[in-house]
């Protein structure tokens, strides 16, 4: 209320075009945009498997989000949402993402895990965090809070006055902290790696409910002909990616910088290995996480060994 969340703070500097669009598209779904991005697939398998062999397990989603947060660390306008048509600045860097249970029976059953990233992150630090969620979250007894609350919204007489009541305090900024930190919707970015379950990249919707502001998918690798700098054809294979944007959260020009940055990085993932030179902050707010557990596991082991 007054402008206070605790998932953000509220944006003074608004472009007054920019500060108009929430009353003239008031929901996500009317102002959702569409895109497909197709990156080579070459380069990103080359550098997966030269990670590997130097001890590196990277995946293709832990390259993708790498050069998401990097690409925040320096356009962090991206990192914005919109909540009762007041901007707000994000306190933290969060993904959230599906993830399949180790299910003792062999049965399908999903959780959703949600990952914070420092701006400094490198890509090893990324993977790190992401690798930490995933083990906690794919546990059978996983007790994760999202999960707890889905569990007790799942019998109708709970979920219909629990959540009208959440839309409420939510729009408000009155939501509890643990309910937002629980809310996989409550996020800066949706993922979904539908490749490893063999299907296309979809582009889907935002969720109204919540705050997150881009959903990212990508599907199966595709082949196509194509070109080489001697001008002889080629057959290429590409990686693809559907993309849905809440459009009202900056202006066109910053989200195609963005969209340049973002591909640049992926395009060479070796200048993910380093953290930022500069880290640019939405007007002056900043924020900072502890290093990635896992990664402090791997150095004190280095350590040891040498």
């Amino acid at each position: 209320m007054f402008g206070k969340r605790s998932d953000g703070y509220l944006v003074k500097g608004i472009d007054p075009v920019v500060a108009l669009t929430p009353y003239i598209m008031p929901m996500r779904c009317d102002a959702q945009v569409m895109l497909k991005l197709r990156l080579p697939y070459e380069p990103l398998a080359r550098y997966v498997a030269e990670k590997r062999l130097e001890g590196h397990q990277i995946t293709f989603m832990e390259i993708v989000l790498a050069g998401y947060v990097r690409a925040i660390s320096q356009l962090p306008e991206l990192n914005r949402f919109i909540a009762n048509k007041r901007y707000y600045s994000r306190k933290e860097i969060t993904v959230s993402f599906a993830v399949l249970q180790d299910m003792a029976d062999g049965s399908d059953k999903e959780n959703i895990a949600k990952c914070k990233f420092d701006p400094t992150d490198t890509i090893f630090d990324v993977a790190g965090r992401i690798q930490e969620a995933i083990e906690e979250t794919r546990k059978e007894l996983a007790t994760n809070s999202t999960l707890k609350i889905a569990t007790i919204l799942q019998k109708p007489i709970f979920a219909v006055p629990v959540v009208l009541l959440a839309r409420f305090l939510d729009r408000y900024g009155l939501m509890p902290k643990f309910l937002v930190e629980a809310s996989p919707f409550h996020t800066g970015l949706f993922f979904s790696n539908n490749a490893s379950v063999g299907l296309p990249p979809v582009f889907h919707h935002i969720y109204n409910f919540g705050t997150t502001s881009l959903f990212v998918i990508i599907g199966n690798i595709e082949r196509e002909l194509g070109l080489d700098a001697d001008g002889k054809v080629v057959r290429k294979r590409m990686l693809p990616m559907g993309v849905t944007a809440d459009e009202r959260v900056c202006a066109g020009i910053t989200y195609s910088r963005f969209l340049d940055y973002f591909q640049r990085c992926l395009a060479d993932p070796h200048v993910l290995e380093q953290p930022p030179e500069q880290v640019l902050f939405d007007e002056g707010h900043s924020y900072r996480l502890p290093p990635a557990k896992k990664l402090l596991q791997r150095l004190r082991k280095k350590v040891d060994k040498n």
